[in-house]
């Protein structure tokens, strides 16, 4: 159930992106837990799930290293509360993040980028650490052997879904709850910039294919 203090445009906005950020940091948590001042990596931040996170990792005091395919989507992540942003496309992230981490690496990595990112992205786990799958845009995590998680620092792996944490009603309902107290307090604010409408849905398929996008889009009738 909406909020009246949510608009319509913002709920619409906010639900698919929101409670993916809302499951990630709250419930796919590395074995030791999250506590303020941990670091942890999150992939393509700059995106709708993206912003939402790093302001969310903000308010629970993480340290978010954000990463990102341009400077200026890396200042759009930084803006929305990330502390370090790192243009993959220009630098190396590992070496970024270990250089951060002072060598330790973060205890979790958000990934929805996948084949592209997945490889690195295990060496910038600590021991322990936990490899968060969440989606594949560059395309599907090739096969890999078991032994490789021993190997990495006996660290874990899972790849989640929102569709399994909002199985029933009253997990979806609690779970949006949530969400929507942080937008209501003010501590995550939700960024559409993009509108289309109804008949340009073409259009924003193009755009969202060419990684145009920023924040989240909307379709309007």
């Amino acid at each position: 159930k909406l909020p009246d203090a949510i608009s319509f445009e913002t709920g619409a906005a906010m639900m698919l992106k929101g409670l993916t950020a809302q499951y990630l940091l709250r419930k796919t948590l590395p074995q030791e837990g999250l506590v303020p001042g941990d670091h942890v990596l999150f992939h393509a931040a700059a995106g709708g799930v993206g912003l939402i996170a790093c302001q969310w990792a903000k308010a629970l005091g993480l340290q978010l290293i954000a990463t990102a395919g341009s400077d200026e989507k890396c200042k759009l992540a930084l803006e929305h509360g990330a502390a370090f942003a790192i243009n993959y496309k220009t630098e190396d992230f590992l070496a970024r993040v270990k250089d951060i981490t002072g060598g330790k690496g973060v205890k979790v990595v958000y990934d929805s980028v996948g084949k592209d990112t997945w490889d690195k992205s295990l060496d910038c786990l600590r021991p322990f650490g936990l490899m968060a799958s969440f989606g594949s845009a560059s395309g599907p995590v090739p096969p890999f052997p078991i032994a490789l998680l021993a190997a990495k620092g006996s660290i874990y792996a899972t790849r989640a879904t929102l569709f399994t944490h909002i199985a029933t009603r009253e997990a979806t309902q609690a779970m949006a709850d949530d969400l929507f107290g942080m937008v209501s307090s003010g501590k995550i604010k939700i960024r559409i910039d993009q509108r289309y409408a109804l008949k340009d849905v073409v259009q924003a398929h193009r755009d969202l294919e060419a990684r145009k996008t920023t924040g989240s889009s909307i379709l309007l009738p």
